[in-house]
């Protein structure tokens, strides 16, 4: 079983990109961050026409996320977080699909440093940990993947230094994310490349993918139950190079 992310930063931009990548890779399942639309402007039938059925969570211009199945209809069991009512954002969503527990997530990015987007990211943070352990107590192959906005490890960026400051790097977001490891959870692109140098995202700025200024902040972790079924994991780096591509790689992970 192949499964997917791909933050594809406006998916109305990306269209003809995004079914190209899903029609050459075809992964069961693709979970989509920034699809920037709001419900009724999702492109399902898009996806229908090439076999694939989806759940969606849109937000106007911003965030967004997607599941899409490879021809069966994934089950939704939540969309959005709890802890905290007044949060609008439409950043999360979770459904079961062949006897997986997948659950899309597009974390807050934080910038700036200080200040309320940050403590909103660390609130978050803390509120998708509560969810894990909710679903850690369920017993069942779970995958929590998408864009978590976190470069967890100085080898996950071309140049720690030049992403010191910026709220990915932050020690807060690092200890968020450690605590998610300690409890139980894998991170199966980490895992699986200890020595860093995969990088999933490059800016569109100062010719970053040119001179492959990247780092890794798109990322799955696995319960127990699916880390034992890791065969392997890759970022499809060739689709950054398309005309209008997203800024960021689709990133996969295959499953006995």
């Amino acid at each position: 079983m192949k499964i997917a992310t791909f933050n594809i930063n406006g998916i109305k931009a990306r269209l003809p990109r995004l079914l190209e990548w899903l029609e050459e890779t075809r992964p069961a399942v693709a979970c989509l961050q920034e699809i920037k639309t709001q419900d009724e402007g999702f492109s399902a039938k898009d996806f229908e026409a090439i076999g694939y059925h989806a759940i969606w969570h849109g937000q106007k211009g911003f965030n967004g996320v997607a599941i899409l199945a490879d021809g069966v209809a994934p089950v939704e069991v939540q969309r959005g977080l709890g802890g905290e009512p007044e949060d609008d954002h439409s950043r999360y969503i979770e459904a079961d699909v062949a006897g997986v527990r997948i659950a899309c997530i597009y974390l807050p990015n934080g910038n700036p440093v200080p200040g309320p987007k940050f403590d909103y990211k660390l609130r978050w943070m803390d509120r998708l940990r509560a969810r894990m352990a909710e679903i850690a107590v369920e017993e069942v192959p779970a995958i929590v993947l998408g864009d978590y906005n976190v470069i967890p490890r100085d080898n996950d960026v071309w140049a720690p230094a030049a992403m010191a400051a910026d709220a990915l790097m932050q020690p807060e977001s690092r200890d968020a994310y450690a605590r998610l490891l300690a409890d139980g959870w894998t991170d199966a692109l980490g895992t699986l490349n200890p020595q860093g140098g995969v990088w999933t995202y490059w800016d569109y700025q100062a010719g970053a993918w040119q001179r492959d200024h990247g780092f890794r902040i798109d990322h799955a972790l696995l319960s127990p139950e699916l880390a034992d079924r890791l065969v392997s994991a890759g970022v499809d780096k060739e689709h950054r190079a398309r005309e209008r591509a997203s800024d960021h790689a689709p990133v996969w992970f295959e499953f006995a």
